[in-house]
């Protein structure tokens, strides 16, 4: 598995829904950026300029909501990723 680095971390991306509520079926490039996902894996943290490690907000396991276009998406033996900064992350869906 990929280990991110300082304050990154590392998301699987929450499919979309293929068919709207209505059931029209979209094509794949009106659907829009999904912003949740899964943490898979976290950094150590950001490193102050005096030394002090601050931990990244979230945990392995926990699901996500980010910035729409944050974050750079990476393929690692098959599977698609995001690498987002910690402070692209807005909220933590319960």
């Amino acid at each position: 598995m990929l280990k991110p680095l300082g304050d990154r971390i590392i998301v699987t991306v929450d499919k979309q829904e293929e068919e709207t509520v209505g059931g029209i079926v979209l094509a794949s490039n009106a659907k829009e950026k999904p912003q949740t996902g899964t943490v898979v894996a976290i950094g150590a943290g950001r490193t102050t300029d005096d030394g002090k490690v601050i931990p990244v907000s979230v945990k392995e396991g926990q699901t996500v909501m980010f910035d729409k276009y944050a974050g750079s998406e990476v393929k690692y033996e098959g599977e698609t990723y995001l690498v987002l900064h910690d402070k692209d992350l807005m909220a933590v869906v319960d």
